[in-house]
């Protein structure tokens, strides 16, 4: 932010369980900031293909599903909605049947550019929108807002992250639970690396370690490093 009233622009990247949409959400809205869940983009058209009959195995054809992709989502960070040609899809979206093929379409390298620039294009008019914007993902500090005034990435360790999925998606933490997590979780993150870097921080991107932090020390640990950034910003 180069001046008090410039948009603020908050770039955060992570694995899986790391805490990362949690933590966006909680942050733009104590900001009182627009958010962004760029991986809801990917997870709509994995379900917007499905439900077209698009075989996610062809490249080229799932690519003209991304460029034609009629999706709606909410700016705010306490009221996430995802319609897609009508419906809403929020809660179907994260289920286990869309979390085991989205990679498919992550990983498409005719897509990401495509979606990417859906994001900037949707990053610039929330901020305009609300004065800011929290946009996160898998890239975004790095390809999609590398100029973002801040860029953190959230990372925790790959027990806690199990965890922290393990009892999002079974209500459990047990090791029965935790090994019915490992495979969605680790998988995707093996796969996603393969098309981004989400793992290890960038040049200039600051790195918040959540492995030891219950949620809201995780909001404070990252609104502790937008409040330092921006006053820098500032002069």
């Amino acid at each position: 932010m180069t001046s008090d009233s410039a948009p603020l622009t908050i770039a955060i990247d992570g694995p899986s369980g790391s805490g990362k949409s949690s933590v966006s959400k909680a942050v733009a809205a104590r900001l009182g900031i627009g958010y962004l869940d760029t991986g809801a983009m990917y997870r709509a058209l994995t379900w917007w293909c499905l439900d077209q009959g698009v075989d996610l195995a062809d490249e080229a054809a799932v690519v003209v599903a991304a460029e034609a992709l009629p999706l709606e989502l909410s700016t705010d960070p306490e009221d996430q909605r995802v319609v897609v040609g009508g419906t809403d899809v929020t809660a179907d979206i994260r289920s286990t049947a869309i979390s085991s093929e989205v990679s498919k379409v992550a990983t498409n390298t005719g897509v990401r550019p495509i979606l990417q620039q859906a994001q900037r294009d949707r990053m610039a008019a929330i901020a305009e929108e609300t004065g800011g914007v929290v946009a996160e993902g898998r890239d975004i500090t790095t390809v999609v807002a590398p100029d973002a005034l801040v860029r953190l990435l959230l990372t925790a360790s790959e027990e806690a992250r199990l965890r922290r999925r393990s009892a999002e998606v079974h209500g459990a933490v047990d090791e029965e639970a935790i090994a019915a997590t490992r495979d969605q979780v680790l998988r995707r993150d093996r796969d996603d690396s393969a098309v981004s870097q989400f793992t290890v921080a960038a040049d200039g991107v600051v790195t918040v370690d959540t492995s030891d932090l219950d949620f809201d020390e995780s909001v404070e640990a990252v609104l502790a490093v937008v409040a330092s950034l921006a006053a820098h910003a500032r002069g």
